[in-house]
């Protein structure tokens, strides 16, 4: 096992920016009180919830009062879809997402089928793009949600959020999208793209775990799906996560205060992985849109290599990566996402998913390309020896 360790797996999760812990740190220490309460330490938490509030507006340019916090970008895309669906059903029952929607979102639309909703999921092109005019096609008179993620987790992919969020508009139809991984790396404005609700999590973006928001629009009625007290608004019941939330609140204000500077790292770090990739190894393929994708992503499938066994040996190497495939039941599959865009089972099997960070450097690039070279002959030559 190597002494290096190099992470490449920030669409997983990322490392709490020291910075965003020094703003939770009171919090989690002598500033305790429940931000419910009415004395003076409980009106401190209270406010430094509100703050956050008002620095996760700022950055999607909406009102502090649309903002809720959350437990995660799971929960968020729960209380989006199955509120809005619930507070929505006299209208009609008919929900549009697409067939690469994280599971938060598929699994939630599974579950409201189950209730008598309608669910559409739209096919994706081979780069994971859905096509406008489906999604036109797909629109009835009892459609009542849309909800299309911003940037896809596995391939990257970045959809044309404003032109989905302009047909939804004209047919008088709500807009959510999960845009868990596109914080950070896209300048999101819900008023110009005309997006309804919005899902994020914190430690997407150098934040803590276990803290979301949703961004919903002043107008629209959802109903809670967490039953208890009256904490955000009615929306959300629970004792406020006051230091997660600090956290989220500075985390994202910090990652949009160096924007430009950070994507163009990740931007160059990607660029220039990939075409080291494609000059020395053979039989691999650049799944997801070459250039309309996240800036720190980069998902590989390579012929005859079977993802775990990559994905191991990485390990070994110190390498922190992800495979776009899941071992279900002892046998590998490939993953719904990569299933969509048509992928070969002979390719999507092994499938490398590599995000990168800011502590990321040109010479991790060098290294793992290295490594992959290495540990990709090894594999194939020993999958020669196992035909033979």
């Amino acid at each position: 096992m190597s002494n290096k360790l190099i992470y490449l797996d920030h669409a997983a999760t990322t490392k709490l920016d020291k910075n965003v812990l020094d703003e939770m740190m009171p919090y989690l220490t002598y500033k305790y009180g429940n931000a419910s309460s009415l004395y003076s330490i409980g009106r401190e938490s209270k406010q430094a919830v509100d703050n956050a509030r008002k620095q996760v507006a700022n950055i999607l340019n909406c009102s502090p009062k649309e903002i809720y916090f959350t437990a995660g970008g799971s929960e968020s895309d729960n209380l989006a879809i199955k509120g809005i669906a619930y507070s929505n059903r006299k209208k009609g029952n008919h929900i549009i997402t697409s067939k690469i929607e994280h599971p938060a979102v598929l699994n939630t639309c599974r579950r409201l089928e189950k209730e008598g909703f309608e669910v559409t999921y739209l096919d994706v092109d081979n780069e994971g793009l859905i096509l406008l005019e489906e999604l036109k096609n797909a629109i009835k008179d009892n459609t009542i949600l849309i909800s299309i993620m911003f940037a896809n987790n596995e391939i990257g992919t970045i959809q044309d959020i404003k032109a989905i969020g302009n047909i939804a508009k004209q047919k008088g139809i709500y807009f959510h999208t999960d845009a868990v991984q596109a914080i950070g790396n896209v300048r999101i404005d819900v008023q110009k793209l005309n997006i309804d609700a919005l899902s994020m999590s914190a430690h997407k973006f150098y934040g803590p775990k276990g803290v979301g928001a949703l961004y919903v629009k002043k107008g629209i009625m959802f109903d809670s799906v967490i039953n208890g007290g009256h904490q955000e608004n009615g929306k959300r019941a629970g004792t406020e996560n006051v230091a997660g939330i600090v956290g989220l609140g500075k985390a994202i204000e910090m990652v949009y205060e160096d924007f430009d500077k950070y994507n163009m790292h990740l931007l160059n770090l990607r660029n220039k992985y990939i075409e080291d990739v494609e000059k020395r190894i053979l039989y691999c393929r650049l799944n997801g849109h070459r250039t309309n994708r996240l800036p720190g992503n980069a998902n590989f499938s390579f012929e005859r290599i079977e993802g775990e066994s990559l994905l191991l040996m990485l390990d070994i190497k110190g390498i922190c990566a992800s495979s776009g495939s899941a071992c279900t039941s002892g046998s590998l599959e490939p993953s719904h996402v990569l299933t969509a865009i048509g992928l070969e089972r002979k390719f999507a099997q092994g499938s490398l998913r590599i995000t990168f960070g800011k502590e990321n450097t040109v010479n991790d690039v060098d290294y793992v390309v290295e490594s992959l070279v290495e540990i990709i002959e090894r594999l194939r030559n020993m999958s020669q020896l196992h035909e033979k």
